[in-house]
């Protein structure tokens, strides 16, 4: 044997090696947990304690910013319908790389008020990373994952959400005491180390990385699949009543003043760290199906929860369940359209994307749906609870339907 053919035999040896392998696998995951970091948490979350600053410092009206926050959801949603074809374009782990870049120059971009519609361009493309990231992070990282670790790998990647939502709560209110466009700034900086930090940690592309999505559509779904797309949907909607009026039913609803509202919002925020963790170890033990199962149940209890009682300790466990499932939900649908598509790198991409889309469309739609029916009965709050844990219960009646129905042989 030659040198040349005992050095690439040694290296052989090495990559096979279980623990190289782990190692690989986790440093892909804290890679996707930058990108979700970056895309889904500052890029979302972050916007929503500047908007006072964005009031007081007299940028726009109270008009342009709900229509600037509705630009980052509709972003969001142009994301998801377009990853795929990004990713066939210049290939999925370069797509990443440049939502990253994308994302952090929309902060750099958003510190100074140049006009409405420079904002609002830069809050779509913003929400645009978010929804190409959401697509592609996990779908380029999860192939590389043994199917034994696929849920904690998944829970770790889409933590990132998690920690937006906190550092929404914390870090952007300390940035707001040197100034609205210092804290702009201090997001980008943020946002260019874990982009700087995450380049190189990503897996090789492959083939399957930009191959034409034309092999996805000779697959017909299953059932199971096709209902999966709803039930990811209906999540969305039972979502809603937390992520957009939790602060607001306890600062105005109970009328104790915004700090109370505040710090249900930083439980919410902690239990969107541990959530995605804590499902995804629970995918791998019992079973993506089961697990799904029981996270519809326990999400319609939390969701439900302030119908049934507003005191402290129901609202405490409501906000952190609820919290912990926003993206928590993530790694088990993830993880079951592999069980559902185990043999197809290229479809389980596809049902992905499909279900992203489906998620995007339902949450924007619940979040004015649900803006309106506020305003029509009044401020009732109740109402919206309710008609989220009923989305949610929906949800799990899907899937006990499906799993009593006789499969085809």
């Amino acid at each position: 044997m030659t040198d040349a053919n005992m050095k690439q035999h040694m290296e052989t040896r090495l990559h096979q090696q279980p623990g190289s392998t782990s190692r690989q696998a986790w440093r892909y995951a804290v890679a996707g947990l930058s990108a979700s970091l970056v895309g889904l948490g500052l890029a979302r979350f972050s916007y929503t304690p500047l908007i006072p600053a964005l009031f007081a410092a007299k940028w726009f009206s109270a008009s342009d910013v709900v229509y600037l926050g509705a630009a980052n959801l509709a972003g969001y949603l142009a994301g998801a319908l377009a990853a795929r074809a990004v990713a066939n374009r210049i290939g999925a782990v370069r797509a990443l790389r440049a939502m990253m870049l994308l994302a952090t120059l929309s902060f750099f971009a958003s510190s100074a008020p140049v006009s409405f519609t420079w904002f609002f361009a830069w809050r779509f493309l913003s929400g645009l990373t978010g929804g190409i990231i959401m697509v592609l992070a996990a779908s380029v990282i999860l192939p590389h994952t043994s199917p034994a670790r696929r849920g904690i790998v998944g829970g770790v990647i889409f933590a990132g959400v998690g920690l937006g939502v906190a550092a929404s709560g914390t870090l952007v209110p300390l940035l707001l005491q040197q100034g609205l466009q210092q804290s702009w700034y201090g997001l980008g900086v943020l946002s260019a180390v874990l982009t700087l930090a995450s380049w190189w940690n990503w897996p090789a592309e492959t083939k399957a990385d930009s191959v034409p999505s034309h092999q996805a559509k000779h697959h017909r779904s299953s059932p199971a699949a096709r209902a999966l797309l709803v039930q990811y949907g209906l999540n969305a909607v039972a979502l809603v009543p937390h992520m957009v009026f939790i602060v607001d039913f306890v600062a105005r609803g109970l009328g104790q003043g915004i700090a109370a509202g505040s710090r249900y919002w930083v439980l919410y925020g902690l239990g969107a760290i541990v959530g995605p963790l804590v499902t995804g170890h629970l995918g791998d033990r019992s079973g993506f199906g089961p697990a799904l199962r029981a996270a519809f149940l326990i999400e319609a209890a939390a969701v439900l929860l302030p119908t049934v009682s507003t005191a402290p300790l129901s609202l405490i466990v409501s906000s952190v369940v609820v919290g912990g499932f926003t993206p928590g939900i993530v790694p088990l649908v993830l993880g079951r359209i592999h069980e559902l598509v185990p043999h197809s790198t290229e479809q389980q991409r596809a049902t992905w994307s499909h279900a992203t889309t489906s998620f995007a469309l339902f949450q924007a739609a619940a979040a004015y749906g649900f803006s309106w029916i506020y305003a029509q009965t009044g401020g009732d709050y109740l109402v919206l609870f309710g008609l989220g844990g009923g989305a949610v219960v929906l949800a799990l009646a899907i899937d006990l339907a499906l799993a009593l129905t006789p499969r085809e042989a």
